[in-house]
């Protein structure tokens, strides 16, 4: 089979996650059919996870690894999820496969993960902490919208700091029903809770403010 990433990309992405502290572990979650990407995703998620030896990747089923599906809330296939170092979910869900500039998202993610410093000023970070009610982040993009990586990298960095937070990328072309659904129409599109919304690649301020006042 030929590979998605040639040597370039894949030396460039060996050199990027040259700096990881800690394991990650990739939970994909496929299906037979209808899966639109499932295939393409299988296939990004194994050849990241063999450009370094911190990266686990994992495959499950929709339908048969239900105590999985439940446990990370899945309802979309192809989803994945990332866990730390000790097995742990943050709150870090892509729905739909992140290539094309949402491999920035990805990539960040798990370098994130692996317990690298992403620089929040203190300030932020002790904003984010006090954030004590349930928050869901959706962020639906497109693969070629150079804006959205931004986005993405936001909502899973507020998860990982607060464990009332999850943050979920969409894929919106492969989810074109809940695109309609919660009617986008640019990207990236970001919806708190189901119902307050900004558009665009906001800083990380404009999420707390939002956040605060849930």
């Amino acid at each position: 089979m030929q590979t998605l990433l040639n040597a370039d990309l894949q030396n460039q992405i060996r050199e990027f996650l040259a700096p990881m502290k800690e394991k990650v572990t990739l939970v994909l979650f496929t299906q037979e059919s209808p899966c639109e990407t499932c295939t393409e995703t299988r296939q990004l998620l194994k050849e990241i996870s063999s450009l370094n030896d911190k990266i686990t990747f994992v495959e499950k089923d929709l339908y048969e690894d239900i105590r999985e599906t439940d446990l990370y809330g899945i309802t979309l296939t192809p989803s994945f999820v990332m866990l730390d170092s000790e097995g742990q979910y943050r709150g870090v869900k892509f729905n739909g496969i992140p290539a094309g500039h949402e491999i920035n998202s990805f990539l960040s993610a798990i370098i994130d993960m692996s317990g690298v410093d992403f620089g929040f000023d203190q300030n932020v970070i002790e904003r984010i902490k006090k954030i004590d009610k349930k928050v869901n982040i959706k962020v639906f993009v497109t693969l070629s919208c150079p804006h959205c990586p931004g986005a993405v990298m936001s909502a899973h960095r507020l998860a990982m700091l607060n464990s009332n937070i999850e943050g979920e990328m969409i894929e919106a072309q492969t989810f074109y029903n809940l695109s309609e659904q919660y009617n986008v129409s640019g990207v990236p599109k970001i919806v708190i809770n189901e119902k307050h919304e900004l558009l665009g690649n906001q800083p990380i301020e404009a999420f707390l403010n939002q956040l605060e006042n849930l």
